[in-house]
């Protein structure tokens, strides 16, 4: 016996100006109640780069992105379980374990994955942040 459920919808997130409309992508994908955010990078609501050479600048600006981006699915930063952080100098651990720490100090903690990369989509960016996010 086999039971066919009808499959979730999926609902595009988006913001006003939405900073990845012009590539082809959504900023998430609301499904049921979980968001899945496209790697949210250093950039401002044009498009433009915040804080070129600056990793804490940059990854604030990250956080603040991935932010708006939950709040759009009806979600936030505390119900993030599980974000994938890349950068381009994993010698920036330590200053991202405060930013993390300021920004997602509820317990349990999130589960993350923190990866070195040889570089992003922008050659400025040091940073990019994906997550998955509960709607309560």
């Amino acid at each position: 016996m086999s039971v066919t459920q009808p499959a979730a919808e999926r609902v595009r997130v988006s913001a006003e100006p939405d900073w990845y409309e012009s590539a082809g992508i959504s900023l998430g994908i609301r499904v049921g109640n979980l968001v899945f955010t496209s790697g949210q990078a250093p950039i401002d609501a044009q498009g433009a780069t915040v804080g070129p050479g600056d990793f804490e600048t940059q990854a604030r600006q990250a956080l603040a992105n991935l932010s708006t981006v939950l709040t759009n699915a009806g979600s936030s930063l505390a119900d993030v379980v599980k974000a994938t952080v890349f950068v381009t100098d994993i010698a920036q651990q330590d200053i991202f374990a405060k930013l993390r720490a300021e920004h997602f100090p509820d317990k349990p903690h999130l589960a993350e994955s923190f990866v070195e990369v040889s570089s992003l989509a922008n050659p400025e960016w040091m940073i990019e942040i994906e997550a998955i996010g509960l709607v309560r």
